[in-house]
């Protein structure tokens, strides 16, 4: 089931990637069974019609409690900054974090809260999102001449 996982099976906390593309994934934190059945906690677009394509943001978003196989099929364990933040203890942390999001209004934006900043300020309580800094640094250093030139 997991693609390339570190372990066969995830455990509570961890953040779990979902290949969507070349380029982007999405994230979530695996929150256990309930009646035998795998969740993820994860950030995402309540509904089609509140997604603003033209600048990666949506309104109304919430982190939601999906079975995993709903999320994706293919996934991977990645908790890609163990070795410099511990993490923090799913039974006393994260999970009454998660279970107080859940429901409630989050701006989706996907340079600056997308779903993998989301899961690693659960895990990790700091946002990072490693894909997105890597698309910053292809475009910087073309902003950068831009900016020198002052046509942006």
């Amino acid at each position: 089931m997991g693609l390339g996982s570190s372990h066969p099976k995830p455990f509570p906390g961890d953040i779990l990637e979902f290949p969507r593309n070349k380029y982007f994934s999405h994230f979530g934190i695996y929150y256990g069974e309930r009646d035998g059945v795998p969740y993820v906690a994860h950030l995402t677009c309540r509904d089609s019609e509140t997604k603003l394509l033209l600048f990666g943001r949506a309104l109304r978003s919430e982190v939601k409690l999906d079975p995993v196989e709903v999320v994706g099929r293919r996934y991977k364990v990645r908790n890609m900054l163990d070795e410099v933040h511990p993490p923090r203890d799913f039974y006393s942390v994260v999970k009454p974090a998660i279970d107080d999001m859940m429901g409630k209004d989050v701006t989706f934006d996907i340079l600056f809260h997308n779903s993998e900043h989301q899961a690693t300020l659960f895990r990790y309580g700091l946002k990072k999102s490693t894909q997105i800094e890597k698309v910053y640094i292809q475009i910087l250093p073309t902003w950068k001449e831009l900016f020198k030139k002052r046509k942006l």
